[in-house]
């Protein structure tokens, strides 16, 4: 055997084990990573949706954008099991200073916000990522479309920037104003609760 064929018998037995053991890591993490993110949507429907329960087993509904792509909205019954009583859905601003920011944002059927939940973000330490305190996240509870500008008060809007930071507030209102947008062209759909057997087209864009 040639020194050439002597590697390759070498470095293909070498990629042959490291992929076994790559798969096996795989079998063993799997279902601890999706019952961590499974809690981690959890964690924020309870956020976003205060005072409500929600299954986000059972009770969503996948929604098909115009664009092909889709939505998951979680609702949350009311006392009664009969009406639904809020959403939540997912949002991504593709404008932040470093990235994509993804939110979880929660809307009772009258349109206000029940809150706001940053799932994940690139921006810089310190001054971007301060999007995630609670004292900023709260300034969107209760907030609607019909009382609020969604633009940072920097632009002429109600919405506090932060100190030293402005890209990043400014990107999350802009997707949670899409979304309240996308929410309001959509109502019946989302608050339908006999809807969830098939997918619904929707209109316009979440993000």
């Amino acid at each position: 055997m040639t020194l050439t064929w002597r590697l390759v018998v070498v470095l293909g037995g070498i990629c042959a084990i490291a992929g076994l053991g790559l798969a096996g890591v795989y079998e063993v993490t799997k279902e601890p990573i999706a019952y961590q993110k499974k809690l981690e949507v959890i964690r924020s429907l309870e956020a976003v949706l205060p005072g409500l329960a929600t299954d986000p087993d059972s009770f969503f509904l996948d929604m098909e954008r115009e664009d092909g792509s889709s939505v998951r909205v979680f609702r949350a019954p009311n006392e009664g099991g009969d009406e639904v009583a809020g959403a939540a859905f997912q949002v991504v601003a593709p404008d932040g200073y470093s990235g994509n920011i993804y939110i979880m944002m929660g809307v009772f059927p009258d349109g206000k916000l029940g809150g706001i939940e940053i799932l994940s973000h690139a921006e810089t330490p310190g001054l971007g990522s301060l999007i995630v305190n609670e004292s900023w996240k709260g300034i969107f509870q209760g907030r609607s479309l019909a009382d609020t500008n969604f633009k940072v008060k920097k632009d002429g809007g109600d919405i506090d920037q932060l100190t030293g930071a402005t890209i990043s507030p400014r990107a999350v209102s802009g997707a949670v104003e899409k979304g309240l947008i996308w929410f309001g062209k959509n109502r019946d759909a989302v608050l339908d609760a006999a809807a969830g057997e098939k997918p619904v087209t929707t209109s316009g864009e979440t993000s």
